[in-house]
């Protein structure tokens, strides 16, 4: 029997490792000559860049850069040597984990950071970047990343703008001339699962500001203020689109990746699947298992595991689906290539003891070995 094994993590409970190789237990547990492999896989938020650099034999390293509200972070990212990539997940510079309650404020949080990072991957040889731009705390319109990379956002007085969507509104000019050099060389795929623009009634600062504390006020401001730093933009890229889906992603991080830097907006989930080369290794399966740690109804909107299972039925494979839990919407899987789904969980616990990593990893093992004992026994029956 051959078996691939891609499940994505379970938030705050298991990586996406640990629940594939605790299923992968469970079935050498029923088949011990069974070839398992497990691949790594994310959606393009968090646990994007363990995925990739453990699924393209990359490393770790980490940089010390300016965070949201200026108190400096380390930020953690990944490098694959082979192809001079980067591997960064904007949260972990910019991310909205990384502010107090009390100092949640677009006007004042920056993406200085992000650029930081990008900076030091440069400087490590990287040419090539994947950026996931989820979680963000920021709604500066990308602004603080760029100045980062060496572009000019001045006042009237000729001086860079102020962090923060609040610096916006002294926005004068834009220059070039500072620009990183090596900027040019590099190309940058950008996770983005989002299709708002950049302003208006559906725009970055309306949708997503007030979860990052934005007042109504606040809200009216900003979109005037970034509605302003495109006109700016587009008269040196004439290319710049504001109302471009996803340029109102991250507070309009996608807008500033789209206009300033050589970037494409992709799925989360499709950069995953074409950089760990999914596709070759369900080819040659019997099974295909996935899964993540709530399966309902949102699953099916472009999320990790029904990534998987579209590639499964390109080639006909039974695709098998674990989870944390299980909601009664969850069915829409169904349809959408998962043939049956199992949730893990096996007595009633509280929702801490159940999410502790040991007793995850457990559950996958143990539930996973029953579901592949069905299996041996059905196959048996029918010889």
């Amino acid at each position: 029997m051959n078996v691939v094994i891609a499940i994505d993590s379970f938030k705050g409970s298991m990586t996406s490792m640990q629940a594939g190789l605790s299923a992968a237990a469970g079935i050498k547990r029923v088949y011990k000559n069974a070839s398992v492999t497990v691949r790594p896989l994310a959606d393009g938020g968090e646990g994007t860049v363990d995925a990739l650099v453990n699924g393209c034999g990359g490393r770790m390293t980490q940089v010390q850069v300016t965070g949201p509200v200026g108190r400096p972070v380390v930020c953690q990212y990944g490098i694959i040597d082979e192809t001079n990539t980067a591997i960064i997940e904007m949260s972990g510079a910019a991310g909205i984990t990384l502010v107090n309650g009390e100092e949640k404020n677009p006007l004042n949080t920056t993406t200085y950071g992000v650029g930081e990072v990008i900076k030091d991957a440069i400087q490590n040889g990287c040419r090539h970047f994947i950026v996931g731009i989820g979680g963000s705390a920021t709604n500066d319109g990308g602004v603080g990343m760029l100045q980062a990379l060496g572009f000019g956002f001045l006042d009237k007085n000729g001086n860079q703008i102020s962090f923060g969507a609040k610096g916006l509104q002294n926005l004068e000019s834009i220059t070039t001339e500072h620009v990183l050099p090596e900027l040019k060389d590099c190309s940058f795929r950008v996770a983005c699962d989002v299709s708002n623009p950049l302003c208006g009634e559906q725009g970055c600062s309306a949708i997503f500001g007030p979860q990052k504390g934005a007042t109504p006020t606040m809200i009216m401001q900003m979109d005037k203020w970034l509605a302003y730093y495109a006109t700016l933009a587009r008269e040196q890229f004439p290319h710049a689109d504001a109302k471009y889906p996803g340029a109102g992603a991250a507070g309009g991080m996608g807008f500033a990746f789209l206009t300033f830097c050589n970037a494409t907006l992709e799925s989360g989930i499709k950069i995953v699947l074409d950089e760990t080369n999914l596709r070759q290794y369900v080819q040659n399966a019997d099974i295909v298992i996935t899964g993540e740690g709530r399966l309902d109804g949102q699953t099916v909107m472009g999320k990790a595991p029904i990534g998987v299972a579209k590639i499964a039925k390109e080639y006909s494979k039974p695709v098998l689906a674990f989870s944390g839990c299980v909601t009664k919407d969850a069915v829409a899987c169904n349809a959408e290539g998962i043939d049956a789904f199992f949730p893990i969980l096996r007595v009633v616990v509280s929702l801490e003891e159940a999410m502790h990593t040991d007793n995850a990893m457990t559950n996958m093992a143990d539930t996973v070995e029953q579901v592949f004992r069905t299996i041996h026994t059905f196959t048996t029956v029918s010889k």
